[in-house]
C-alpha cells in the first residue's frame, strides 16, 4: 500500500488489533483516511511518530516501510516473533522477504549451510535468533527492526521492546493474588475482544486444554455466536481430546464442530519440508497442518492457546528443573559433572533419562541446562564425521542466550519465551496454517499479558516442583466449569514412535538416511541411531530431525 502522497509504501503480513484505537488517536493529529486497513494506519503511524510508532502496536506482524523522502527502508518484526521476516545484506545491498524460499528466488543466493547453524539445529532442534540455516541470510529477531539507508547503504539494527524485569513485589512473592487474577481476567479477555474482529469468519480451536478453554470462555462473553473446532485422530485414543472439549463447548454454548483428521501419511513429510523456511525439529507440525486443512474449510481465522506454557510455567520440565535444584542442588558440582560425563560417554543415544543425567553437570544457580537436547556434542560429532569446517559449538551459543536471573523458574520461562516459542511453535503454527490459508491468531500472546506474565507474576504462582500453571489454573477454576480437569496436560503429538517400527514411515525414513547416496549425514551413526530406535530407544525425534532436514536440503540444493 501506498500512502496519499506517493511518499511511503509499505508491505505488510499480519494483523494490527488495536488499529481502530490508533486510527482515533491519529485522525485527532489531523490524518485523513482513505480505507478501513490496518496497513493505512502503520503508514500513518510512520509519518506521526517515525520508527517510535513500533512501541504504539498490538499485534502480530512483519512490515517492510520504504520511506522515499528519507531514502531508506525500515523493516520490522512483531515482539514475540509471530510472523516472519528474512534478510541479506552484502555488499552494500538489502534483500529481504517474508520466507527464506522468497530470498531463494534469487540466483545470486549461495545456497550454503552455515556450519555453526547447523550444529545449533542439531542440539536444540532450531535455529535460534537472528541466525539462519544459510549463510549471508539472517532472521529479523522477534521485537527487533532495522533501517536501511539506500544512499550510504549503512543499516542500523536495534531491539525495540523487552520483557520487564519482573517486580519488587513479584519478586518477593508479596502479591494481593485476587487483584493478579483480576488483572489477568481483564488482559485475557480484552485481548480475545480485540483479537476476534475480522471481516471474515473467526472459529476457536479448542483443544479442551486450559489455554484454549479459556479462550473460549473470553469469546463467548464479546460475540454473540462463537464457533468452536476439535480435531479427532480416528485409531489413536490416546489423542483423543473430544469429551474435554464438549465440556466446554456445551457449558459456555459455542457452536461447536468436531472434525476427524485424515490419516498422516509419510506423503506429507516432502510437503512440509518445503513450506517450511528452514527445518525445524517437531514432528507436531504433520497434525497441525491437518489440522489447518481441517479448519480452513469452515472459517479463514482461528484464535488458538499458544503462549500459556512459556507465560505461566506450564511445561513439565519446569517441575523437574525445580525438583533438580531442590534435591541435588546440595551435591558438589564437581561430583555432578563427573557423573554427567560418565553419562554422556556411556549412555547410548536415546538412553531414557540420559538428557537429565547429563543436566547434572549444569550450575543452576545461573545456568539451564538443555532438556530437551536432540543430540549431544559426541554424537553430533560422530554424526557430522565426514564433514571438514565443522566443529560443535551450539553449547556455547545457547549459554550466551541463558537469561540472567537468579530464579531458575525466571530463567527457564524467559529462554523458553525468547527460543522455544520463537523458533518452534510458533513457527510450526504460521508455516502449517499459512500452507493452508488458514490465520491463527494467538490472544495470550497480547504483549500486555507477556508483560503481565513476566513483570508481575510470582514464580511460585507459575510452577513448583509439583505444580504447573497456577495462576491460569486459578482463573480457570473462576471461570470454567466444575468438572474441567485442571490436572491434565495433553500435549499436540503423534505416534511417531509406533509408526516407525514397521510399514510405509519406516521404509521411509530408511530410505532418505541410508539408501541416498547424497546424505550429509554419517550413515554409520544413523543406522545406529535406527537399530536404536528399533529397540525402543527414544529416538524417533531425532530420526524426524535428519529426515526433514535431508528432505529440505534436497529439495532446495542446498550443499555445506
Amino acid at each position: 500500500m501506498q500512502d496519499a502522497g506517493g511518499g511511503t509504501c509499505i508491505v505488510f503480513n499480519g494483523e494490527i488489533y488495536n488499529f481502530a484505537d490508533l486510527r482515533g488517536e491519529l485522525m485527532a493529529e489531523g490524518h485523513a483516511f482513505s480505507t478501513q486497513s490496518d496497513t493505512e494506519v502503520i503508514l500513518a503511524a510512520y509519518r506521526e511518530w517515525g520508527t517510535e510508532c513500533l512501541s504504539r502496536l498490538n499485534g502480530m506482524f512483519a512490515f517492510a516501510l520504504y520511506d522515499s523522502r528519507r531514502r531508506l527502508i525500515f523493516l520490522a518484526r512483531d515482539r514475540a516473533g509471530e510472523k516472519p521476516l528474512f534478510y541479506s545484506l552484502t555488499n552494500s545491498a538489502l534483500r529481504f522477504a517474508s520466507e527464506l524460499k522468497g530470498l531463494m528466488a534469487d540466483p545470486g543466493l549461495p545456497r550454503r549451510i552455515d556450519p555453526e547453524t547447523l550444529d545449533c539445529y542439531l542440539a536444540m532442534g532450531y535455529v535460534p535468533g537472528g541466525r539462519s540455516i544459510l549463510q549471508g541470510v539472517n532472521k529479523l529477531p522477534p521485537a527487533h527492526a532495522l533501517v536501511f539507508e539506500l544512499n550510504s547503504g549503512q543499516s542500523r539494527l536495534w531491539r525495540y521492546w523487552q520483557l520487564p524485569e519482573q517486580s519488587a513485589s513479584a519478586a518477593s512473592g508479596e502479591i494481593d493474588e485476587t487483584a493478579l487474577l483480576d488483572e489477568l481476567e481483564t488482559l485475557l479477555e480484552d485481548a480475545v475482544r480485540r483479537q476476534l474482529v475480522a471481516d471474515v469468519p473467526v472459529g476457536v480451536l479448542l483443544s479442551g486444554g486450559v489455554d484454549s478453554s479459556l479462550v473460549t470462555a473470553m469469546a463467548v462473553r464479546t460475540a454473540t455466536k462463537v464457533k468452536t473446532f476439535t480435531i479427532r485422530f480416528p485409531g489413536f485414543g490416546q489423542y483423543d481430546e473430544t469429551e474435554h472439549a464438549r465440556l466446554i463447548a456445551r457449558h459456555f454454548g459455542t457452536e461447536h464442530v468436531e472434525l476427524d483428521a485424515a490419516e498422516s501419511t509419510v506423503d506429507l513429510l516432502p510437503l512440509l519440508a518445503r513450506q517450511f523456511d528452514e527445518p525445524m525439529v517437531d514432528s507436531s507440525m504433520i497434525p497441525t497442518c491437518l489440522v489447518s486443512r481441517l479448519v480452513r474449510e469452515h472459517c479463514t481465522v482461528a484464535l488458538g492457546g499458544d503462549g500459556g506454557d512459556e507465560l505461566f510455567g506450564g511445561y513439565a520440565q519446569y517441575n523437574r528443573l525445580l525438583w533438580l535444584q531442590q534435591k541435588l542442588g546440595g551435591i558438589p558440582l564437581q561430583l555432578r559433572r563427573t557423573v554427567a560425563n560418565a553419562a554422556g560417554a556411556l549412555l547410548p543415544t536415546g538412553f531414557k533419562g540420559s538428557n537429565w543425567l547429563q543436566a547434572l553437570s549444569v550450575d543452576l544457580k545461573s545456568g539451564l541446562p538443555l532438556i530437551l537436547s536432540l543430540f549431544d556434542r559426541g554424537t553430533r560429532q560422530r554424526l557430522m564425521a565426514g564433514q571438514s569446517g565443522w566443529e560443535p559449538v551450539a553449547e556455547r551459543i545457547r549459554e550466551q542466550r541463558v537469561p540472567k536471573s537468579a530464579d531458575l523458574l525466571q530463567r527457564a520461562t524467559r529462554m523458553d519465551f525468547g527460543n522455544y516459542l520463537a523458533e518452534d511453535i510458533l513457527v510450526k503454527v504460521d508455516r502449517a496454517s499459512m500452507l493452508n490459508s488458514l490465520e491463527v491468531r494467538a490472544p495470550l500472546l497480547d504483549y500486555r499479558l507477556i508483560e503481565f506474565a513476566f513483570g508481575q507474576v510470582p514464580s511460585q504462582l507459575k510452577a513448583t516442583d509439583s505444580s504447573r500453571k497456577i495462576l491460569l489454573k486459578k482463573l480457570a477454576q473462576r471461570i470454567l466449569p466444575r468438572q474441567f480437569d485442571l490436572r491434565r496436560k495433553q500435549g499436540f503429538s503423534i505416534p511417531l514412535a509406533s509408526w516407525l517400527q514397521s510399514g510405509p514411515w519406516k521404509e521411509f525414513f530408511h530410505s532418505v538416511l541410508l539408501d541416498s547416496e547424497s546424505t550429509l549425514f554419517d550413515r554409520k551413526e544413523t543406522g545406529r541411531l535406527l537399530a536404536g530406535q528399533a529397540r525402543g530407544r527414544v529416538n524417533s525425534e531425532r530420526l524426524f530431525a535428519l529426515v526433514l532436514f535431508e528432505l529440505w536440503r534436497r529439495e532446495y540444493r542446498i550443499s555445506m
